[in-house]
């Protein structure tokens, strides 16, 4: 979703350019908010189930009953409808978000939550150095809404051989991935094979989120930091990134592959 707005360009004049909204979008269980995200007004059910899940709040899409959407004044509500004892309140009451769309430590309470990420999952299967390839280069032509806008990033799920299946975009990063998973999970845990492919760097909080996701491997337009490195190695999450001249630079578990 965009508005339209005046702009001057030295090489074209003057034209019209496409202005991404951002809106307040307050997220809850029950009738009891939980936190305030800004982000894009699309998918807003995708993001609420996406957040609920990939911050622990919520075990399992199949847990959800109804997402209901309710548009004010002053932005976007998203109430989460769920069994009162499947919402898991301890993740609840630790996780009073700070929802800015460039938010830095999202979700973590105190210094020591960053040492104790979920669990490690088996090691997906081997994404190839052409599938990644081949994804990063189809992305940009998925982004419908930064085309218009040039503001905006993507999250992208793809075939381990690298076509695009599924999209989702936000003014915030984060709310890309939680908007993909939110698409992905809402009605269980899906059993294909997959991986995650964005428009932004790689971070610790992004790698969170595939690992959630039971992403195979989590490739990045720019190299990883190394937190996202050290917590993707201890979550057993191959990490990739687009190299100088196309190349694709790896960073693995086990080793950086070429």
């Amino acid at each position: 979703m965009s508005r339209r707005a005046n702009v001057h360009s030295s090489a074209e004049g003057s034209r019209e350019w496409g202005i991404a909204e951002e809106v307040p979008v307050e997220i809850g269980f029950n009738g009891t908010a939980w936190t305030v995200m800004m982000a894009s007004p699309t998918d807003v059910e995708d993001l609420a189930i996406g957040l609920a899940l990939t911050e622990g709040a919520v075990a399992s899409g199949r847990d959800i009953e109804t997402v209901e959407i309710r548009q004010w004044p002053e932005g976007l509500t998203a109430d989460i409808r769920i069994a009162p004892d499947l919402v898991r309140s301890d993740r609840i009451h630790r996780r009073a978000l700070d929802g800015r769309t460039g938010c830095g430590l999202c979700g973590v309470e105190q210094l020591a939550d960053l040492h104790a990420p979920p669990s490690a999952l088996p090691p997906g299967p081997r994404v190839e150095a052409a599938a990644i390839r081949a994804a990063l280069a189809a992305l940009p032509g998925h982004q419908h809404l930064n085309r218009e806008t040039r503001s905006v990033h993507a999250a992208a799920w793809c075939r381990l051989d690298g076509e695009i299946i599924l999209v989702r975009e936000d003014v915030g990063r984060h709310n890309a991935l939680d908007k993909l998973a939110g698409a992905r999970l809402r009605g269980g845990e899906p059993d294909d094979a997959g991986f995650v492919v964005m428009s932004s760097r790689c971070s610790f909080e992004l790698v969170f989120k595939a690992a959630r996701m039971r992403a195979a491997l989590l490739a990045g337009q720019s190299a990883p930091t190394g937190l996202a490195l050290d917590l993707a190695t201890r979550l057993a999450l191959r990490v990739a990134a687009a190299g100088p001249d196309g190349a694709i630079v790896f960073f693995s578990p086990e080793s950086a592959d070429e």
